[in-house]
């Protein structure tokens, strides 16, 4: 997502979103097609529309489980992002057919200068925000309130 045109061109770049999914038959996780429709709000902001369908034959059993998306010239999630009204509802769900109980993320990619990818998610229920180091999910903030505000934990941070 982060080597596609634009995507790490700071100022004038732009976002690309995906859908990203949980397969059972697989028990693995995928991004859908990317969508690069979107542009730049007023005050230039970037921004993205999410797929609004997943077309995957291989992965029947898909399980949409939020949104993922690039950000061009920033590793941090915006208030927009972390705020309530973007959350997706439910936040939290059951898969019947598994019993395996799923919390709704959004995810975002941001590619270094060095083009190192890092990579950050925010889980709808738990209100945490958490980034990829050596391939484990570390919770580096908690969102404390509906407009999106952030408080890091204590010694912690967006870079490791």
């Amino acid at each position: 997502m982060t080597r596609q045109p634009g995507a790490s061109n700071g100022a004038y770049g732009f976002e690309y979103c995906a859908l990203h999914y949980y397969s059972g038959m697989k028990d693995a996780f995928f991004l859908s097609y990317l969508s690069d429709i979107g542009g730049s709000k007023e005050g230039g902001k970037k921004y993205c529309e999410l797929p609004r369908s997943l077309d995957d034959p291989e992965h029947t059993d898909a399980i949409i489980l939020g949104g993922a998306h690039s950000h061009p010239n920033n590793r941090q999630f915006s208030r927009e992002d972390l705020s309530i009204d973007s959350q997706w509802r439910p936040t939290r769900f059951l898969d019947k057919r598994t019993g395996r109980i799923f919390d709704r993320d959004l995810l975002m990619l941001y590619r270094e200068r060095s083009g190192e990818c890092r990579a950050y998610g925010y889980n709808n229920t738990s209100r945490v925000v958490s980034a990829l180091r050596e391939g484990r999910w570390a919770p580096i903030g908690q969102v404390i309130n509906e407009d999106g505000d952030i408080r890091m934990l204590e010694g912690q941070g967006w870079l490791p």
